[in-house]
């Protein structure tokens, strides 16, 4: 593992989380991984992107002789405007790993699923490390997730849960004909 391909994101918004549980990406995967994508605002997280970018760089000249490969875990949020969250104000990273990633709050207790810390939407800071891919499957650059800390609250992406009470209303044994 090469330190200067490590890279550490900060308040940056969680989408798509597969955070506590693997999950399959294909139906040839064994046992699945653990995925998130990290959404970078190109301003206020200009550092970070300049980052990763350095560390791309890097794995393109030791790992790829300075030719990149066409696929990369950075994107432009254009590619996926219709989702919530991404457009052309935004990168976005996507990043995986067969491990699961650590997961903490603010004050680096350990978070569990039943926190509900953190969700798609929310604000992290998460430290990821750039790597190359060659093989039966192409060459790209991946992103390996290596842990993740709850930064702040943001408005959840997709659709709210349902309010059950709005769907139905108490049923007692004098209404059951």
């Amino acid at each position: 593992m090469d330190t200067n391909t490590n890279v550490k994101l900060t308040n940056v918004r969680l989408s798509f989380p597969s955070l506590f549980s693997a999950r399959k990406f294909a139906p040839t995967d064994a046992k699945g991984s653990f995925s998130a994508a990290l959404i970078l605002d190109k301003k206020v997280n200009a550092r970070d992107i300049a980052a990763v970018k350095a560390a791309i760089a890097s794995v393109v000249a030791t790992d790829f002789k300075g030719k990149a490969p066409t696929k990369t875990c950075l994107r432009d949020g254009a590619e996926k405007s219709d989702t919530d969250g991404y457009g052309d104000g935004v990168m976005f990273i996507s990043a995986r790993s067969d491990k699961r990633p650590q997961e903490v709050g603010r004050d680096l207790a350990p978070l569990t699923e039943e926190d509900g810390k953190p969700y798609a939407g929310c604000y992290i800071n998460a430290t990821i490390q750039i790597w190359g891919q060659d093989n039966q499957y192409g060459k790209r650059i991946n992103a390996k997730l290596r842990c993740v800390q709850f930064y702040k609250d943001g408005a959840t992406f997709g659709e709210a849960p349902i309010d059950i009470e709005q769907e139905f209303s108490v049923i007692s044994d004098d209404d059951v004909l």
